[in-house]
């Protein structure tokens, strides 16, 4: 029987197509404004990405927070929220407090009729890329995908590696290996941060995550025999090298990190599946922290 989220991390291309069709011109930050983007979880890697992403295209300054971090009394032109739940309880109260200082606020979510459409000025829905499953896979990279095309970008590349991605045998030391480092450059340090957390809440795995020109600066201690060195995107030079010498696997695609990030998740399932987990249900985890009042 397939899983919610094997669907989900499935259906990656097709969404990410929607959503570079139907790319809102208006309600996404605007060329030459100042913008801070805040999120919990995954939506906070997603941040980080995106803010690297529109500085790099000249777009304007750019800051990535996790919402409940967000210091509410810096000056902002806009300020960008990423929640597919729409109830996170850190991100309404930072919308809510913006509300009060008079900051525009845009919002991107998966969820129609939820607190977070009244609480933003713009709302950006993508509903299609909702999920069954707790773990997000699906609507992650579709958001992302909605603001790369947003910043102009041609994302036909990265869908046909997506594609790619999804029909490649898995790695076999991915399926037994004991320990995953996941490194990234640039705007994919944030898809290695989403990456090991993939891996933590569908199969427990333990995983770790860093720049990759950090690695050499002490996290390279951890790689040995049936451990992974994985990095999404641009490395550093000579690492590879500098892994296999422990005896650790190294694993570097070039496929687009966003669709790297997609092979990432397909081994996160199998590995929870292997293991007699549910990944559709992690442990300790509810699709939206809504925390009391």
């Amino acid at each position: 029987m397939t899983t919610h989220t094997e669907s989900e991390i499935v259906s990656q291309p097709d969404c990410w197509r929607r959503a570079v069709a139907e790319t809102p011109r208006d309600a996404l930050p605007r060329p030459g404004e100042r913008v801070a983007v805040i999120g919990c979880g995954t939506s906070w890697f997603v941040a980080q990405s995106y803010a690297v992403l529109r500085e790099r295209a000249g777009q304007g300054e750019t800051d990535a927070f996790a919402a409940s971090e967000f210091p509410v009394g810096r000056p902002y032109d806009r300020v960008l929220a990423l929640t597919r739940s729409g109830t996170t309880t850190e991100v309404l109260d930072a919308l809510a407090a913006l509300r009060e200082r008079g900051v525009r606020t845009s919002a991107v979510t998966a969820s129609p009729g939820t607190p977070v459409v009244t609480a933003a000025d713009e709302i950006v829905m993508l509903d299609f890329a909702d999920e069954r499953s707790v773990v997000q896979t699906r609507f992650a990279t579709t958001q992302l995908a909605l603001l790369r095309a947003h910043l102009g970008e041609d994302l036909s590349g990265a869908i046909a590696d997506a594609e790619r991605a999804l029909a490649v045998p898995l790695p076999e030391i991915t399926l037994s290996a004991e320990q995953f480092t996941f490194l990234g450059r640039d705007w994919s340090y944030g898809l290695a941060l989403e990456a090991a957390l993939k891996m933590r809440e569908a199969c427990r795995a333990w995983t770790e995550s860093y720049p990759a020109m950090e690695y050499r600066h002490g996290p390279i201690s951890i790689a040995g025999p049936n451990r992974v060195t994985w990095v999404l995107g641009e490395g550093a030079k000579g690492l590879r090298a500098e892994v296999e010498a422990t005896g650790g696997a190294f694993l570097n695609s070039l496929l687009d990190p966003m669709a790297e990030l997609v092979l990432v998740q397909r081994v996160a399932v199998a590995r929870a599946l292997a293991q007699g987990l549910n990944p559709d249900e992690p442990l300790n985890l509810t699709r939206s922290v809504i925390l009391p009042s």
